[in-house]
């Protein structure tokens, strides 16, 4: 059986993941997924089996208002969530049911917990804001999860619409904020130098640079917020580090979908009924 280095490990990290990923998970996943690689016969799906386990057992503590243990099992399931691709992408073990699986089983780790998070603090404290702040976050988390995958679809249904022969190298997934990519031609026919990077541009570059995506509050910021930083400052905590990371998120929504309109008019978004069933249906 090969062994595996440290070194293949990193390789399988995501070319861009989140902020919290790269700095607070990655950094001990690697080092599980090495060891679980080189000395264990673990596949990915039993991995994320255990991942919800422990997911279940954060929601347990959550209920039994145990808060730093409830953070520390949410941060361990996380990141044997993360360890599973890593081992999955290391080894070619990957498979179809594995995908649904961790899809669902992050799904349902939230869902858990949020609920434990709410119940525990309502029965210890009868204040019904915890209530709606469990069903909030459930519901903006299914929320993202539901809006991903549905303007992923949108994007590919204007790509395959605009398409046309010798069209292959068009970049119809260009950022639509990417101005230097948009340099007019007649510039370098008059003379003139490529514009100034904005700050955004020289942002994302360095945050490439360091593997973190543009979008700084994502999902799974969310959770680290909701599940993690929360729980272990304390009770006080919980309600104005959800509300303030829901906001956030929600806000980050936003400007993805208004992004995927400006993508649309840019390359025409299909404007026949058959391309609009076959991006909804």
């Amino acid at each position: 059986m090969r062994t595996y280095s440290l070194d293949d490990v990193h390789e399988t990290c995501k070319r861009r993941d989140s902020w919290w990923t790269v700095y607070f998970v990655d950094p001990a996943a690697c080092r599980v997924a090495l060891a679980v690689a080189n000395r264990t016969r673990l596949t990915p799906n039993a991995l994320t089996v255990f991942s919800l386990v422990l997911g279940a057992v954060s929601a347990a503590c959550f209920t039994m208002n145990q808060l730093v243990a409830g953070a520390l099992a949410f941060y361990l399931s996380f990141m044997i969530d993360c360890v599973d691709g890593k081992v999955a992408r290391l080894k070619g073990t990957g498979t179809p049911f594995g995908l649904w699986l961790d899809y669902v089983g992050d799904r349902v780790r939230v869902v858990l917990c949020a609920g434990g998070l709410a119940y525990g603090q309502y029965a210890l404290t009868g204040d019904v804001r915890f209530i709606v702040l469990g069903a909030a976050v459930a519901v903006l988390d299914l929320f993202r999860y539901v809006n991903a995958p549905q303007m992923k679809r949108v994007r590919e249904a204007v790509k395959e619409g605009r398409q046309e022969p010798g069209d292959e190298h068009e970049p119809f997934d260009q950022d639509p904020f990417d101005q230097e990519s948009q340099e007019p031609q007649d510039r370098v026919a008059l003379g003139r130098g490529p514009r100034r990077r904005s700050f955004p541009r020289r942002l994302n570059r360095f945050l490439a640079r360091h593997r973190v995506r543009s979008h700084l509050i994502s999902g799974i910021e969310f959770h680290a917020a909701v599940f993690v930083v929360a729980p272990l400052a304390g009770a006080w905590a919980l309600i104005p580090l959800a509300a303030m990371s829901g906001v956030l998120l929600l806000a980050n929504e936003v400007f993805l979908v208004y992004r995927l309109w400006l993508f649309t008019r840019r390359h025409g978004a299909a404007s026949s009924q058959e391309s609009r069933e076959h991006v909804l249906v």
